[in-house]
Parts: structure tokens; sequence; C-alpha cells
């Protein structure tokens, strides 16, 4: 029996039984099976991401080859279907033999006799079949539905607020391979220092990997935003001494633009709301170049030592840390800060591409209580501003309800504040090949 499927087999378990997120399941079992190569790792990930990702779209295949009722199958027996189903629809590499045979003998240690031969049947039909039928259903929801693996409700949700192609390409972005990029930590060295220290690596590697016959592993180029690389190939960058050493932060240029959007100036005095674990709160205190005073706030403890971590590892000195819940009003910080960012709790329907678990633990009811949150730190936190500060709210989701619906909210309810861009008020991101899908919304306090 192959290993690698054996452990994606276990790992798709938990996340389906137990509730777990992929990557954390992931990353336990690279770490618990420290014996594995590198290209058992690529398709550890590979499987695992895959099925979570196009688990919709897997089971619709299944269905249509299957006597059994998907809820009547077991758990493992429907993941050794999704991961054969997988294999064989999604990976050209591996022949579609090879990939039923796995799945049975995964069937004869995960099922019982009767599973062997239904296992079998099943991904033979499927590995004869054509899925373009997909693209032929006339309901535009559940075609995109179908043919994106995107739940039904989201697809709606985003259909009621923008047009049918804009909602195909934001379902179609989610399902890739997301690119990874870093900011590089100006406090410690520049774009170009960064970029030449990486291309050296890179220059070692390959000769490397030349006397081994084996791929290059990272290739850098500039990003669209100043100060930030894009890496393909990337793996394990926090491993790297550069990263340990505290000369970049892995970060997504939407995130990036959140704080970038604030425009922290040395000296002033700034409130990161909902700092954990601390990418946007460490770039504010690049950006005003480790001059200044930075309080970060999350709810729990362990979290807001992550901010504390990636604070020293970057020389940062300026970050104060605490405990707190933003949504309890404290009349000892009213009006005490020049800046603050509140990138808030949400959906995350942005970033489905990185966190595939999300669009199937996030339910239709999860709305109302989100944004209920989100107003609600809205309208404490902005009582922290000044007269004539800044405040940035933002997302990493893309439904109106949790963005310009609260702003607008918020603009009615309070009169002294108003947009700090009158002609532009809102920065909508929508998921794309380079970026995760955001909300960013600057206000000024009168």
């Amino acid at each position: 029996m192959d290993k690698v499927r054996e452990l994606a087999l276990k790992a798709l378990y938990k996340i389906e039984e137990n509730g777990a997120y992929s990557n954390i399941i992931l990353d336990e079992t690279i770490k618990r099976n420290n014996e594995l190569k590198t290209r058992d790792i690529g398709l550890l990930s590979e499987l695992v991401y895959g099925v979570t990702t196009w688990k919709l779209t897997l089971d619709e295949i299944i269905k249509k080859h299957s006597k059994i009722k998907l809820k009547k199958i077991s758990p493992w027996i429907i993941n050794i279907l999704r991961m054969g189903a997988y294999q064989i629809v999604f990976l050209d590499k591996i022949p579609k033999s090879a990939a039923v045979n796995e799945s049975v003998n995964l069937a004869k240690k995960y099922g019982h006799q009767g599973s062997l031969g239904f296992v079998n049947a099943v991904l033979r039909k499927i590995s004869k079949a054509d899925y373009d039928q997909f693209l032929n259903i006339e309901n535009i929801c559940e075609r995109i539905s179908k043919t994106t693996s995107m739940p039904e409700w989201i697809v709606k949700q985003l259909l009621e607020e923008k047009d049918k192609k804009e909602v195909e390409e934001i379902c179609r972005c989610s399902n890739i391979k997301p690119n990874v990029t870093i900011r590089v930590n100006t406090l410690k060295t520049s774009s170009d220092e960064l970029m030449q220290k990486l291309e050296e690596i890179e220059m070692y590697k390959k000769k490397q990997e030349i006397e081994n016959n084996t791929k290059r592993i990272l290739t850098c180029k500039p990003a669209l935003q100043e100060n930030f690389i894009m890496l393909q190939n990337a793996k394990n960058l926090e491993n790297m001494k550069l990263f340990k050493q505290g000369y970049f932060t892995v970060q997504d240029l939407s995130a990036g633009l959140a704080a970038k959007t604030l425009d922290p100036k040395p000296g002033e005095k700034v409130l990161d709301c909902c700092s954990a674990p601390g990418g946007k709160t460490t770039y504010l205190a690049e950006l005003m170049k480790n001059n200044g005073y930075i309080e970060a706030w999350d709810v729990h403890e362990h979290r807001i030592k992550l901010v504390q971590e990636n604070a020293n590892r970057l020389g940062i000195s300026i970050i104060n840390t605490k405990v707190k819940d933003a949504t309890i009003y404290d009349k000892n910080y009213n009006e005490k800060f020049d800046k603050i960012l509140l990138d808030v709790p949400c959906l995350g329907l942005g970033v489905i591409k990185r966190k595939p678990d999300i669009k199937w633990q996030r339910k239709p009811e999860d709305i109302e209580k989100i944004t209920k949150l989100q107003f609600e730190i809205l309208t404490i936190c902005a009582k922290y501003l000044k007269k004539g500060g800044s405040l940035v709210y933002s997302t990493c989701s893309i439904l109106k309800e949790e963005n310009q619906n609260i702003i607008e909210k918020f603009l009615k309810d309070n009169k002294n504040f108003t947009f700090g861009d009158e002609s532009n008020p809102y920065i909508n991101i929508n998921t794309n090949e380079i970026q995760d899908g955001f909300f960013i919304c600057k206000l000024i306090k009168k």
C-alpha cells in the first residue's frame, strides 16, 4: 500500500470528521513523518488540498456512478473515492490505472469486502467518463457551483452583488494554487538586496539540483507593490535562514495594502485592534521606521504571543501587545490614537484558495452573526481615534454585507466621520490569480 496516499486519506478523514483545518493537519502529518522526501510531500499536499478544494465537484462525479447514496457511504470509503476521482480527473501525470489500484488497496484496509468491488467499479467508470456535461447546466448558479466546487449559497450571494463573468472568475481563482509573496523588512534590508540574496541561494540550489537531476525549487521577481517580492515554487520558507533572521515576512499583497492604506508615520500612536498573527501590525511598524507606539490587541493570549514573536524576529521594538476584547468599550482609550487599523473577523471568502476549508465550514446564517460583530468592533474602536485621525476598516471577504453595508451604516450613525478618499472610498479586490480577495476603506474623524 502506498504510504503517501494512506497519510493523505487519514488527513482527509480528520478534516471531514473532526472539522480540522487542512493546513494544520498537513503540517502535523509532515512533521510526524520526517522521512518523507520532497516528492512525497508534494503528492501528499496535492491530494489533501486538491480533494478539500474540489470536494463538491468530486462528489457530483461520484454520484453519477454510484448506486449507493453518498450519505450512506462510510467516511473512509467516500474519501478514498474522492482521492481516486481527483487523481483520475485532475492529475494528468498519474496513470488512471494506478489511481484505481491504489484506491482499491486502501479500501482493503479501511473498508470491508464489499467495498473493494464498489470502489473499483465506481473509479473505473469515472476513468472512462467525460465531464464536459457540467458546462451545459442551464441554471447559472448550479453550473458555477458544480464546475468550480463552490457551495451554491456562496455563488447565489455573489450573483446578487456582481455580474456573472465576475462571479465565474472569482470562483475559478478560488481554486488555483496561490502565489506566495513576501514583504521585505525595510528595517534590515532593501528589495534589491533581498532579491540578490535569494538569487544567490537559488544559484547554489540550482547547482545542487543539476548534480542531483532534480527541478529548480525557487524563483523570484518583484511584485506589483513596493517592497514585496513574488516567489514561485516556494517551499518551507519559515525554515530559511533569511526568514529566521527577520529579512522578510510572508504576506499577500492585499493584506499589505490594508496596512499601507492607513499610512502610519514615525512618532504616531497607532492601534491594531485585531492584530494576530501580526503580519499587518509588523508592516505598520516597518512603515513607521520602528519609531512611535503601536498597541496590538487580540482576544486570545496564544495568538497575541504570535504577534510578539513576529515582532522579535523582525527586530521591531515599538509593538506593545495586549490580550483585549475589541467589543468591550474602555474609556481609558478614548481619542488616544492617531491611526487605527481594524482588520475585523470575517467569513474569509476572499482567501478560499489559501484555506479551502472555509467554503465548507461557513453557512448562510453566519453572515448575520459576523456582520453584527464587525459593526460592534467598528463602532466601539472608532471612539479611540483622535479628531483628525485616520481609521482603516478591512476584511479578507468580498460580500457587501460585510463591507460597504457596514461602512454605510456606520457613517449614517456617526456624522463626525467621512471617507478618506471621497472619489474612491472603497477598495474592492476580487479574488484573482495574483491577489486574495479583500476590502479596504479609509475613514477620517472630523
